[in-house]
This record gives C-alpha cells, sequence and structure tokens, in this order.
C-alpha cells in the first residue's frame, strides 16, 4: 500500500488529470453499457414472485402463517425484470380461495394463465413451484368446560379439598378454528393464581385462552366464579396394643414386641371424636405370607377420618413350634 501511494505522489499534476478524464471515461462507458443492455429484451430469469391469498375471513382462519411468495421464471426486458428481481413497486398477485378448509393446496398450474396476465409485459416461461400450501380452517363456535389448573402444589402440605369445586359458569362458549379447538379436548383450563392453599378458596378469576392459541380464539365469558373449602390433616401418633386373631397353638411371634406406634393423618374437624375409638394392632393369622412366614398389622376400627395410616414396626415374623 505504501508503494502504491509512493507511486501516485510521484506523479505531476497533468498525469493525474489524465487518470481521471480516463477514469470517468471507464465509469461512463460502464453505465451506457448497463443502460443499454436493460433495454434490451428476452431476458430470462428466476424470482420470487408475491402473492396473497384471500379468503371469507369472517368464516375461515388461517392457523399457519400463509405463503406469501412463490419461484416463477420470467423473461422480457432488462428494466423490467431488474424491477421484479428486486422486488420493486411490485403488487402481489391475488389468489382468492372460496373454501379453504376443504383442501390445503392449490397447484400453480391452476393460476397460470390469470398470473401471466397480471405480469404482462413481462412474460412467464414456467411455474417453478408446482404446489401452494396452506392451513385455512373454518371458524366454528363451540360450548367448552372449565376446570381449574390444579397442579401437585395447588393445595398445602397435609391439606384436603372439601367436597366440589363450584364453578360459575362451568360451560362457556369459545370460537376458533376447529382444528385449535379440538387441540383444547373440550376443557380449558384456568390458573388459580396461587399455589400452596391452605384456607378456603373463594376468587373471581380472568377467563382467557392458552397462551398459544390466544391470537386464534374468542371466549363469550371474560371472567369464572371459583369457590372451594381447604381443611387441614392434622399429623398424630398413638402406642397400640398388639392383638393376636386365628394363631394355631403352635405359632407365635418371633420377638417379643407387645406394642406397635401407629401415625397417622386426621381431619381437623374429627379431633373430638377420635376419643370414642379404642384402637388395637390387630395381626390376623389368616393373612400372613405364607411364603416369607410374616404377618402386617392392620389397626381396629378403621374410621374414615384417618388417612397416611403407618405402623412401627409394621410387619411382624412368625415362628412354628413343632407340634
Amino acid at each position: 500500500m505504501s508503494t502504491l501511494k509512493k507511486r501516485f505522489a510521484d506523479l505531476n499534476p497533468q498525469k493525474m488529470a489524465n487518470l481521471k478524464v480516463a477514469a470517468l471515461c471507464f465509469l461512463a462507458a460502464a453505465t451506457f453499457w448497463v443502460l443499454n443492455a436493460l433495454n434490451k429484451d428476452n431476458y430470462t430469469t428466476v424470482v420470487d414472485f408475491p402473492i396473497e391469498i384471500i379468503f371469507d375471513e369472517e368464516e375461515f382462519m388461517a392457523v399457519e402463517k400463509l405463503p406469501n411468495r412463490i419461484k416463477v421464471e420470467i423473461n422480457g426486458n432488462g428494466w423490467d425484470l431488474l424491477r421484479k428481481y428486486f422486488k420493486i413497486n411490485e403488487a402481489p398477485f391475488l389468489i382468492e380461495i372460496n373454501n379453504p378448509s376443504t383442501k390445503n393446496y392449490i397447484l400453480t398450474s391452476d393460476v397460470r394463465r390469470t398470473l401471466a396476465e397480471s405480469i404482462s409485459p413481462t412474460g412467464l416461461v414456467s411455474m417453478v413451484t408446482d404446489t401452494i400450501k396452506f392451513n385455512v380452517d373454518k371458524i366454528v363456535t363451540r360450548k367448552i368446560k372449565i376446570l381449574p389448573d390444579t397442579a401437585v402444589n395447588t393445595l398445602a402440605k397435609n391439606h384436603r379439598l372439601v367436597g366440589k369445586m363450584e364453578i360459575d359458569p362451568d360451560i362457556v362458549n369459545i370460537k376458533g378454528p376447529t382444528s385449535i379447538l379440538q387441540a383444547l379436548d373440550g376443557v380449558l383450563k384456568v390458573s388459580l393464581g396461587e399455589d400452596k392453599i391452605n384456607k378456603s378458596f373463594n376468587k373471581i378469576l380472568p377467563l382467557e385462552s392458552p397462551e398459544a392459541f390466544k391470537e386464534f380464539l374468542t371466549l363469550e365469558e371474560e371472567s369464572v366464579h371459583i369457590k372451594f373449602e381447604v381443611i387441614q390433616m392434622l399429623e398424630g401418633n398413638k402406642r397400640l396394643k398388639i392383638k393376636t386373631m386365628n394363631f394355631p397353638n403352635n405359632v407365635s411371634l418371633a420377638s417379643d414386641i407387645g406394642t406397635v406406634i401407629m401415625s397417622y393423618l386426621i381431619d381437623e374437624r374429627k379431633i373430638d371424636e377420635l376419643g370414642n375409638f379404642e384402637f388395637k394392632a390387630v395381626l390376623n393369622y389368616n393373612n400372613r405370607n405364607r411364603e416369607d412366614s410374616t404377618i402386617k398389622v392392620q389397626v381396629s376400627p378403621k374410621p374414615g377420618f384417618l388417612e397416611n395410616i403407618k405402623f412401627e414396626p409394621e410387619i411382624f415374623k412368625l415362628q412354628y413350634e413343632n407340634p
């Protein structure tokens, strides 16, 4: 680069002026050549031609982005081809479809004649794209069931739902494309807006379509009222005496343990009823495991308000004496 600069520096003003004139002549000649070439006919090239698929948007909806270009081979004047190649001031070719939900494609051969007329004076040589595919569904209105979105952590630890959730309205009308409505499978889940709920719930919640489908669906209702009662299950434990049943004279327990610890969860509303029961840890010989000669503990009585009942120890080994 330094050598080149040095050579230009050594040129006298007359030589520099001559170089500028030569450069301008070359530029002018190149410009005339390009302009002359563009004025000629019978050039051929492949371009992405703009299209617009139109249909009755009151009755149908596209569920995927519609194609907006097709490849075509054209020939004609250089200026015309240049404008189309660089997409200068080009209006899209309109393709009207009367019932797009019954067929998800059209053949470009079906629109070739109309397209050829619309791009005149440029000539249409061939349709490089042979098929235009689209995904358009009919718009319908369906009834859909409203359900709360109850995840694993909806309720706090050791809390239970009492009875059924009250949902008003529990069924609403929803409008949208058929395939999107089918994807919902007849159910619209509503977020409760909180988790680890430990008290009764009574809220009016916004009713919204799933995020992925919002642009496609319209709901008749804007909100839903959800109400339910929650109770706490309290942890407890008791030491129980062992009661054996149906044991033959030659069978006994392999250990001399006389009690077991029973742990449980109890409905907080039933605490006072717990004192009405005298619990025992029952070992029923008829329920033994014949393969390993063991027997599991069962509690008697077993009221319905006790849950997650566990014993320590839970299993006893049997021993047999020779008759």
